[in-house]
């Protein structure tokens, strides 16, 4: 096991009784090989009425953060790795959504994405665009393992190497390489989320709030939060990341959330 990467039962318990909130990443964090488990949604729920924050911080399109953000037990979600956030707000009984980008920026971002899509396509035998795509707002989504034959790594970095000759942001998932223009990622936009919608300076108080992740597209959250913790297959991508979590589970993707949320609702009994 890489040495950076600790067990999350070594995790003291006052760690562990002081987080505040539970910001996670979905495919193959609370998913389980492209599935929600009633287990895993109910991690969830359970995190949510011992009064922590939960916010998924996902790659997945707007329209999958509709549904989330209306019917999850969750408080915000952050879509399209930082293109914006969604909430349901109570106050008015009404959705509301909070892009990082204008309409003209994300017009403008779409459009010169149509051009690295071209490439992509014409260049990388075995890939194709996700099929959530349609849903999409901001970015370019890339499937390389989820319904199409998992390719090479080197060919997964092909396309990341294709989107960055353009000029556009590139980040791996666990099934997409997800691509867009514009200066945010998933740190950034949570950053401003939580100051904007909870009134939070997470740089003040990062170590009461835990991410949890699997994929390179999670480095910069796994750098900023000192208590992330990784799934166990965050272990298939440790050669290719950066920065790595602080704590990992011994369970994988969704199975592995269930061990963190209950390890924290534990740790507050």
């Amino acid at each position: 096991m890489t040495p950076r990467l600790v067990p999350l039962a070594s995790c003291p318990r006052d760690t562990l009784a002081s987080i505040r909130g539970v910001l996670t990443d979905i495919d193959e964090t609370v998913s389980t090989a492209g599935h929600l488990t009633a287990e895993a949604y109910g991690a969830l729920e359970a995190l949510k009425k011992v009064g922590l924050l939960v916010i998924p911080v996902t790659g997945r399109p707007a329209g999958w953060c509709d549904h989330i953000a209306r019917f999850w037990p969750v408080d915000a979600v952050v879509g399209e790795n930082g293109a914006f956030w969604m909430w349901q707000d109570t106050k008015v009984g009404k959705l509301r959504t909070r892009f990082i980008q204008s309409d003209a920026g994300r017009a403008d971002g779409r459009r010169r994405l149509e051009e690295v899509q071209a490439e992509v396509l014409g260049t990388v035998p075995g890939t194709a665009i996700a099929s959530d795509q349609p849903y999409r707002l901001a970015d370019l989504a890339i499937d390389f393992c989820e319904d199409v034959p998992a390719l090479p790594w080197p060919e997964v970095e092909r396309i990341v190497k294709i989107f960055e000759k353009y000029g556009a942001h590139a980040k791996v998932s666990s099934i997409h390489v997800n691509g867009w223009f514009g200066s945010y990622d998933k740190l950034t936009t949570s950053q401003t989320m939580m100051a904007e919608l909870f009134g939070i300076d997470l740089d003040d108080v990062a170590e009461h709030y835990v991410f949890s992740g699997d994929s390179p597209n999670d480095a910069p959250m796994f750098a900023f939060f000192p208590n992330a913790v990784g799934v166990a297959n965050v272990r298939d991508f440790a050669d290719s990341m950066p920065h790595l979590p602080r704590w990992i589970t011994s369970a994988r993707s969704g199975a592995g959330f269930v061990e963190l949320a209950r390890a924290l609702i534990e740790a507050r009994r």
